[in-house]
């Protein structure tokens, strides 16, 4: 140690008969003996074991005894020394005995020992039963003790707090029982140590070597250890370690309380004890939060509590619970909301000295804290912690919230090193709960418009029973643009629609709004459904060209898009529809049969000059139509086929209820997570009793038109509605009138008594009538307009053979479609 005497060199004379004759200060220094205790009496007295060859009869007998020789000291206690023995003669030759130099065993120079004694690190050497045998005054200084008071105690008596880890989740082997290892097998062995020294609140963490030391034949005579401090690369090491962790463990999903929920979890329990992270109820719906402007001058700012972790998993929240929070005015939380900077704060103050109680290594010295830091609150222990730091949480520009981390029971205080670990957690977090509630808002907008879009209420018609559902993407994918809808047509007639727009977002849903509305124009012109495929094919080559992104605008997607148009006729039972590029629906007959479609898709709408291809057939009344998109199929580990023929297992013709097989279809095809979009549309077909059908052909001639009155009015009458015969004379008498004058025969009134009270007039010329406005002295031009006054809809639709003119008017107690 620094200060004490090198450490002596023995010097014996010993006669030819072993008894010592001569006895050195060193002996006395390094043995206890003094020369009054030794002059005199026979060497081997000194020994230990038995003395070794040389020794029985006499010390000059036998070879010179050097070596390694274990000697009693005065207080019992064992010396292990190293021995050497130089013959003595006199001027005749004759053998006076031997001078003996006896040193400690290991013995350097001088200035070896001193370098040793100096060494900055922790030195030490200790017997196999691990009892100190010396240690440098830098290893002192860690255990807290001096070498006087350690040597000759075992190693656990004088630190049984190394028997335990600082960390047994890492499951760690203590210290002590590391020493124990190396003895037992003599090997060596190299670790980080973590422990808190004597008299300090900080953990410190040690390189440490431990290895045994052999005498000359092998055997573990000690152990030594070796260590320097290593604190501040330790645990500047776990931070980078949390930061990664955090890296990989923060803004995994695009969701706000998911996000909240990972940064609350990750410093635990490494870093803090208890995170909290509180967020305005804007960032929560998706909304721009408030300016930290906005917040007048002693206004109570309120959050909802979005996630709370704590090492104590019974101080948590209940899941899915947001309770409100309020930071009053002159709050910590409030302040670093105001001002946009982080406080820490102390439960203790400088420790004696004036110097402050940080650790060892961990940037202790306070012109690292930024100013203001560190505040120093003695409340803080009343509440149970010995430190906190609260960041305002910030990304962007925009204040989403503020973060707090508490250190409970440990007693280490933060460092200006942690504020940064938590300045950096902070702004990783907010980011990505940003860009969440960015996704939110755009989710929701898309999902508002795609909802805005979609039929809120299916439309009141007779022709088929329907229920529908569309289901978005999970959490994780954007809004598709799926779509369906339901279009009554003339003649008791109803369209069933469903389409896809590849893409996802507020452009796919869009690309659906424009698309939909074309289908319903174009319906409302009754055009088949392969005419108005390729009208619609027509329309988005036209939108393509015309909406050609500029700039940064993200391009539209109609060109992807696939649409099935499919029209059912109760009268006659006849189901046509054409496909551009659209999965086939699946049509189940009343016995539970499968019926073939062997019609065949046409391309996706946009390619442009290919035809597409109508199928029509007849459906027993009560037959089961399924119209979807693809996201109802897809699935990795099935083929399309496979996913068909489980969707038909699935339809079960024989449910009362369209919408509970709605339900009975989405959750047995739809994965708990998907990422695509599905629409699905069921409708049961009926068929329009033929009673309430009345068809008859006309002449071409006026003459017929009185005719054409009565048939109408009788046949009005025989269904009980005699409330609708004057304008259904008036609509006859007028649309018959035209076909006469200017259509071509054949020429055929048909009357169809559905929700409204249908008239149709049919003849063989394309010549649409058009409404006019009627001058003063015009003979003619009324008809049309009355006809449009009187009756709830009228309009043309064009067939192979000519064309129909159709007026409807409501039932009595009918309700209007």
């Amino acid at each position: 140690m620094a200060g004490k005497q090198d450490s002596p060199t023995a010097v014996v004379v010993v006669g030819p008969d072993g008894v010592v004759s001569g006895w050195s200060e060193g002996g006395r220094l390094l043995l206890g003996w003094t020369a009054e205790d030794t002059v005199g009496r026979p060497v081997t007295e000194l020994l230990v074991d038995p003395p070794p060859p040389g020794f029985p009869e006499g010390y000059g007998a036998g070879p010179d005894p050097s070596g390694f020789i274990p000697l009693r000291h005065r207080d019992g206690s064992t010396v292990d020394a190293v021995v050497a023995a130089h013959p003595l003669t006199g001027p005749d030759g004759r053998a006076l005995g031997h001078v003996v130099t006896v040193q400690r065993w290991g013995r350097r120079p001088v200035i070896a020992d001193r370098a040793f004694e100096q060494c900055p690190f922790a030195l030490g050497v200790y017997d196999p039963e691990l009892r100190f045998q010396w240690i440098n005054a830098s290893s002192g200084r860690v255990i807290a003790h001096s070498e006087e008071q350690v040597l000759g105690r075992k190693y656990r008596e004088v630190l049984p707090e190394f028997d335990r880890t600082l960390f047994p989740e890492r499951d760690d082997k203590p210290y002590t029982d590391k020493l124990a290892e190396v003895a037992r097998t003599g090997e060596p062995a190299r670790l980080i140590t973590v422990f808190r020294p004597r008299g300090s609140d900080y953990a410190n963490a040690w390189a440490t070597s431990i290895w045994p030391v052999r005498d000359g034949e092998g055997r573990v005579r000690a152990i030594a250890n070796w260590g320097f401090d290593m604190s501040a690369e330790y645990w500047a090491r776990q931070r980078l370690l949390i930061l990664n962790q955090a890296s990989g463990g923060i803004g995994r999903t695009l969701d706000v309380i998911g996000t909240a929920h990972e940064l609350a979890g990750t410093p635990v329990p490494g870093f803090a004890d208890l995170v909290s992270v509180d967020l305005f109820d804007e960032v929560l719906r998706g909304e721009e939060p408030p300016s930290a402007s906005a917040f007048a001058p002693g206004e109570t700012i309120t959050l909802s509590r979005a996630a709370q972790h704590s090492a104590k998993e019974d101080t948590d929240p209940a899941p899915g619970a947001t309770p409100h929070v309020s930071h009053t005015p002159g709050s910590v939380a409030a302040r670093c909301m105001t001002t946009g900077r982080s406080t820490v704060e102390l439960a203790a103050g400088p420790g004696q000295g004036g110097e402050w109680a940080f650790g060892p290594g961990l940037a202790a010295d306070p012109a690292h804290w930024p100013p203001g830091n560190p505040l120093i609150d003695g409340s803080l222990a009343a509440e149970g912690l010995t430190g906190r730091i609260t960041v305002p949480l910030r990304a962007r520009g925009a204040l989403l919230g503020v973060v707090t981390f508490s250190r409970l029971e440990r007693p280490e205080a933060f460092t200006a090193d942690d504020l940064i670990l938590a300045e950096e957690l902070t702004a990783k977090a907010a980011v990505a709960i940003d860009n969440a509630r960015r996704y939110s808002r755009e989710r929701t907008t898309a999902l508002t418009l795609q909802r805005s879009l979609l039929p809120q209420g299916l439309p009141n018609q007779e022709a088929v029973e329907v229920a529908s559902r569309y289901l978005p993407g999970g959490t994780g994918a954007e809004v598709g643009g799926d779509w369906f809808d339901v279009i009554p047509l003339s003649g008791a007639r109803v369209a069933l629609v469903v389409g896809d727009v590849v893409g996802h977002g507020l452009h796919a849903s869009a690309s659906m709004g424009r698309l939909r509305t074309a289908v319903r124009t174009l319906a409302d012109v009754d055009l088949p459904p392969d005419e108005l495929l390729t009208h619609l094919d027509d329309l988005v080559l036209h939108l393509a060209s015309d909406l050609q992104p500029t700039g940064h605008f993200q391009p539209t997607g109609e060109s992807g898009a696939t649409c099935l148009y499919t029209v059912y006729d109760p009268v006659s039972r006849r189901f046509t529809l054409a496909s551009a590029g659209h999965p086939l629906p699946l049509i189940i007959h009343p016995d539970g049969t499968r019926a073939p479609v062997t019609t065949q898709p046409g391309p996706p709408l946009g390619i442009g000059g290919l035809p597409f291809e109508a199928t029509e057939s007849e459906l027993p009344e009560g037959s089961l139509l399924a119209l979807f998109t693809d996201g109802l199929l897809e699935d990795r580990e099935h083929d399309i086929d496979e996913r068909i023929a489980a969707l038909q297992q699935v339809l079960n013709h024989s449910a009362p209820s369209l919408e509970a097989l709605c339900d009975t279809v989405t959750d047995a095809m739809l994965p708990e997570r998907r990422t695509d979009d599905a629409a699905l549309l069921l409708a049961r077909t009926h068929a329009l009793d033929p009673h309430h059908v009345a068809d008859w052909y006309v002449e071409p001639d006026t003459a017929q038109v009185p005719r054409a009155r009565k048939f109408a009015l009788d046949q009005v009458d025989a269904w009980g509605l005699e409330e609708a015969s004057f304008v259904t004379e008036l609509v006859v008498s007028e649309l018959v009138t035209n076909a006469i004058r200017y259509g071509e025969p054949p020429i055929r009134l048909r009357l169809i008594r559905d929700s409204s009270l249908i008239c149709e007039v049919t003849d063989a010329s394309n010549t649409a009538p058009h409404l006019r406005r009627a001058r003063a002295f015009d003979e003619g031009g009324r008809g049309l307009l009355l006809v449009a006054q009187l009756t709830q809809g009228w309009g043309t639709r064009h067939t192979t053979n000519g064309k129909t003119i159709w007026c409807a008017q409501p039932l009595p107690g009918a309700a209007p479609h």
